[in-house]
């Protein structure tokens, strides 16, 4: 693949990165926010699975009740089966030695689509399967080691498979359809080229509306993703309100570029192929995109200028008319026939190809100096540069043969450089000898 076909893949890979590690962000945020139940181990064991309870996230709650049960393991000799009380109508609360470790509540029933009293049977029979062993393998000291020792390895193990089975499949998900969605925006803005390049003459509308079905199609995308992964978009939108601030911080420059770039789009300042001035750059408009603008300065140059540099920069535009005066200045003697001279100025201008008959040419007086008449020969030609300055040349060159041979001296740098040095030297002073 060529150079010249990587930039633009390049480009929209750039700012896709930027969307897709906006959204991620924000799903890292919530991600531990959406999981409704986390899975409660002791001594590596998988116990039961909690939800959140009054004020309590489910992972605070996890924490507090393994907690209770790894204290009781630090005195093994006092553990017993352990014993359900019912302290509200559907409240049971589970003890073990006397000290409570879970509360069953309604919530916990309808989750496990059991009644609260039939829940806190299973957890009760859960939490003896493994309390108890847990008590024989601490009756000494090593015993006590060993069982803590692969009590961690066992709940890292644990952990880790119980993630990769719940994230992995929920990531080739995302992954699937965000690749399908990339293939449907690729092939619609290919398919739009085509169809725009047959029905839409003004390239730079064509380029906003495709970048923009483009980067739509990529955002229905990651959205559907999300979903895909398992998390609520809704919940993701409120995550990017969160991290919102903080990463337009750290990406004030990109969203700047991108905000600008959909204002040059829709205002329309400038188009595709116009001949522009920025600050010191100054060529044609090749692309515009929503990081940067495309300009190819005239000795082939290619200059990326970033978007919000161009939106709240002076512009100027050459070809935003399709007409642009161009002036030569001619100095002449004081001793001409000032109104023949103007009528061989006209005259040879307006027979130079590339000058236009409407409006007409016209020459004014410009200064008068001390050696000389300072006209200006005002004409008007093709606004782009390449025309402007060949017809240009081909009027100074005109103007030069038009009055040498009507017989009117142009002036001589020579001479005027001696009669300078004179007029400097004052009255008195000897004349310059010349060689």
């Amino acid at each position: 693949m060529k150079l010249n076909n990587w930039k633009p893949f390049h480009s929209g890979l750039f700012n896709c990165f930027c969307l897709l590690l906006f959204v991620l962000s924000a799903v890292t945020h919530v991600y531990g926010q959406d999981e409704e139940r986390i899975t409660v181990r002791v001594d590596g064991r998988t116990v039961f699975r909690v939800g959140e309870m009054d004020d309590l996230s489910a992972a605070e709650r996890v924490q507090r009740i393994e907690r209770r049960m790894n204290t009781l393991l630090e005195t093994p000799a006092v553990i017993v089966p352990s014993r359900i009380e019912q302290t509200g109508e559907t409240e049971y609360v589970i003890s073990v030695a006397g000290v409570p470790v879970v509360t069953v509540t309604e919530s916990d029933a309808e989750d496990n689509v059991v009644s609260a009293d039939a829940l806190a049977g299973q957890w009760a029979r859960a939490i003896d399967n493994v309390m108890l062993p847990a008590r024989d393998r601490r009756t000494t000291r090593w015993g006590r080691f060993s069982a803590d020792v692969q009590a961690s390895v066992q709940a890292a193990f644990s952990r880790l498979l119980e993630s990769a089975i719940r994230v992995v499949p929920r990531t080739l998900a995302a992954l699937l359809v965000i690749g399908l969605f990339w293939i449907v925006a690729s092939a619609l803005r290919k398919l739009m080229t085509i169809i725009f390049s047959r029905i839409v003459k003004d390239i730079t509308a064509e380029n906003l509306i495709r970048q923009f079905t483009y980067y739509f199609i990529w955002i229905i995308g990651l959205l559907v993703a999300v979903d895909a992964f398992g998390l609520n978009p809704q919940t993701v939108v409120t995550g990017l309100g969160l991290t919102g601030l903080a990463l337009g911080f750290a990406l004030k420059d990109i969203i700047s570029n991108f905000v600008s770039g959909i204002l040059i789009l829709t205002l329309r300042p400038f188009r595709l192929g116009d001949q522009i001035i920025v600050h010191d750059t100054e060529g044609t408009v090749e692309r515009i995109q929503l990081r940067a603008t495309e300009i190819r300065t005239y000795d082939g140059v290619l200059v990326l200028v970033p978007n919000s540099e161009v939106f709240t920069s002076r512009v100027t535009n050459n070809t935003a008319s399709p007409l642009r005066r161009a002036n030569v200045v001619i100095h002449l003697a004081y001793d001409v026939d000032l109104p023949a001279v103007f009528k061989i100025l006209c005259q040879s201008a307006q027979q130079t190809p590339g000058v236009l008959a409407r409006p007409e040419v016209s020459v004014l007086v410009r200064e008068l100096d001390q050696t000389n008449i300072c006209l200006q020969l005002r004409f008007w030609t093709d606004s782009r540069r390449a025309d402007f300055l060949e017809t240009t040349s081909k009027v100074q060159t005109a103007v030069v043969d038009a009055l040498r041979t009507a017989g009117i001296a142009l002036p001589d740098p020579g001479k005027l450089s001696v009669r300078l040095l004179s007029d400097a030297q004052g009255d008195g002073a000897q004349p310059a000898s010349s060689a």
